[in-house]
């Protein structure tokens, strides 16, 4: 069973303070001793494991429930004063090529962060390290704390958008190559891939303008750094609607590649048959057994035939084939 609180700190001046015991108390008394701001990290909390953290910081009960359920479509909420912002996590799988979705909550209050993680896919605990490691970004309070989990995510983004590409150039090759199977069904398959990928981007877009228009109070002191990762999401959601739009090309070729093959196929199949129906034609003639019929007492009558039937053949083969039907 994993646990549920991942870790917990109270942050001062950049600096971290581990919590011994209750949090509560431990909060009150830091804030006692001047500004600070607390940054819990919870994994898939139930709803009874959630109520202990909603109470001492007094979440919202609509924004709690959100965070236990999860499945939610990223956004930006904001409950009393406190905001809520629902990010999707990617994660890419190389042995199917798939890619995997999961969630991350922030609550953001004047004087705390809560992340709550759904998912395999970006594990926080290098992002918490890396903020620590940086004492002039956590002076800013706990909005670096949403700042560095979306910089987190979105470049993640980028990680799978280059993966996502290398799977397109392998549909291409494969596509254009005369050996290969038929592949439409990969191609679907990656394109829904790509969908579920837009999904969880690019209703992220408005949500970071807003912050960087300066419409988000608690993130004042921060909009620089969330415009760079508006500028990298900026970039990956270019890079999945064009591939998108490469994927809809790459079906199309395929299709009209299927088509041509196809076609080639039954032009082969079709030239055969007509080479096949000349000697078929003239040995249903001569196998009436009607007892009158030309050449039946000539001796030369057999072989003539065969060679007649041979010839017919062999011109017309050689005139499909200088046709490219054959």
């Amino acid at each position: 069973m994993h646990a549920v609180i991942v870790d917990k700190a109270i942050y001062a001046g950049g600096v971290r303070s581990d919590i011994d015991g209750d949090i509560s108390d431990a909060f009150d008394l830091a804030r006692a001793n001047g500004d600070c701001f607390l940054w819990i990290g919870l994994y898939e909390p139930d709803e009874e494991e959630f109520e202990l953290v909603k109470d001492e910081l007094r979440l919202h009960p609509l924004a709690a429930e959100d965070a236990v359920s999860a499945h939610q479509r990223p956004k930006m909420e904001r409950y009393d004063d406190t905001l809520f912002v629902v990010l999707k996590t990617l994660a890419y799988v190389d042995e199917t090529s798939d890619i995997e979705v999961g969630e991350i909550m922030v609550f953001l209050g004047k004087d705390f962060a809560v992340t709550v993680r759904h998912g395999a896919g970006n594990p926080l605990g290098p992002v918490r390290k890396r903020l620590e490691e940086d004492k002039d970004l956590l002076e800013h309070g706990a909005t670096a704390v949403l700042y560095a989990v979306c910089d987190e995510v979105v470049d993640r983004y980028g990680l799978v958008a280059h993966e996502v590409e290398v799977d397109i150039i392998g549909l291409e090759r494969a596509v254009f190559d005369p050996r290969a199977r038929d592949v439409t069904a990969d191609i679907y398959s990656l394109k829904r891939e790509v969908l579920e990928f837009r999904t969880a981007e690019d209703p992220l877009v408005p949500v970071l303008q807003e912050i960087v228009k300066g419409r988000v109070s608690e993130c004042a002191g921060t909009r620089e750094y969330f415009r760079d990762v508006l500028d990298h999401l900026l970039r990956v959601d270019a890079q999945v609607d064009a591939h998108n739009e490469l994927l809809n090309s790459v079906l199309n070729a395929h299709l009209a590649l299927l088509g041509k093959r196809q076609n080639e196929d039954m032009r082969k199949i079709s030239a055969w048959a007509a080479i096949i129906a000349v000697p078929t034609a003239i040995a249903g003639i001569y196998g009436m057994n009607f007892t009158h019929m030309p050449e039946l007492g000539w001796s030369w009558g057999y072989p003539v035939v065969l060679v007649v039937m041979a010839a017919v053949c062999v011109l017309l083969y050689l005139r499909l084939r200088k046709s490219g039907w054959l």
